[in-house]
């Protein structure tokens, strides 16, 4: 999942893709890389990060989505806790809506994802990107983080969202402190919610600098690197990053290791029937 931020102040790549052709230029990078999914975001989420309206969040995304879609048929993902954006998003030829909040903060964001059939990605955070990193606190970071996406199966299930649309992001970063992500991160094999697959998203994410004693985002590509391939050899199979090429080549290395070189994809329903029609 390549990550494509239309916004001015996300904490890596803010402002470097603005408007509609720099944008797609970048899409473009990404899929000759290897993506799969490109996740358009309209709205930062980096800790502190302040509220973007809708209707600017809308213009910041619909009009990429719309035009990706009539350039490529490949999985777009629509990165947003609005369901209103959301709506407009898939609409306009979206496939998957990713969800920082665990498609919380919003109450009409399940019917949203219900109604068009899509992909959902589940994440999990403590806290609002506003508050997320005050003095986040967990008993057992792993067992509550796998208790919320059982929980969030249920509801969502219950919600009229098939169980098979459904990926599960323990949220590196969001309302974590480095010794959860950590913990997070040696536990991915006891996270999963009915054999759902989950979604990690390390790239460039503060802990790794701290880890390495650097405030050089640039350092941490590596490091992003480095947890991709040993998440795939716990077993993760979608993993959003920044620079595609990298990631995407040790996870063909570590499927070589493994035994794996089918490459398979893993199998989450999203609804194409309407853009057919």
């Amino acid at each position: 999942m390549g990550i494509l931020n239309v916004t001015p102040d996300s904490f890596s790549d803010g402002g470097e893709h603005l408007g509609i052709p720099v944008a797609l230029a970048h899409a473009r990078r990404m899929i000759a890389e290897g993506a799969g999914v490109i996740d358009i975001g309209g709205e930062s989420t980096r800790p502190g990060a302040e509220p973007v309206p809708l209707a600017e969040e809308i213009a910041r995304t619909v009009p990429l989505v719309a035009a990706l879609r009539a350039e490529w048929d490949g999985l777009i993902s629509i990165d947003t806790s609005k369901a209103a954006v959301a709506e407009a998003a898939l609409a306009a030829g979206a496939d998957i809506v990713n969800d920082v909040s665990g498609l919380l903060a919003d109450p009409e964001m399940a019917g949203v994802c219900a109604d068009h059939c899509c992909g959902v990605v589940v994440m999990h955070m403590q806290g609002t990107p506003r508050s997320m990193q005050i003095a986040p606190h967990y008993s057992d970071v792993v067992a509550e983080v796998g208790e919320f996406f059982r929980e969030r199966l249920r509801s969502l299930v219950a919600a009229g969202i098939d169980p098979e649309a459904l990926c599960f992001d323990p949220g590196i970063g969001f309302g974590k402190t480095l010794e959860h992500n950590l913990a997070l991160l040696r536990g991915l094999g006891e996270l999963s919610a009915a054999g759902r697959p989950l979604l990690l998203g390390v790239s460039r994410k503060s802990f790794l600098g701290r880890i390495l004693r650097t405030d050089d985002v640039d350092a941490r590509e590596w490091p992003t690197v480095a947890i991709t391939a040993n998440a795939r050899e716990k077993g993760v199979m979608l993993h959003r990053v920044h620079a595609v090429r990298p990631n995407f080549e040790a996870l063909r290395m570590t499927e070589a290791i493994l035994g794996n070189i089918e490459h398979r994809t893993p199998n989450i329903e999203v609804n194409k029937k309407a853009r057919a029609g």
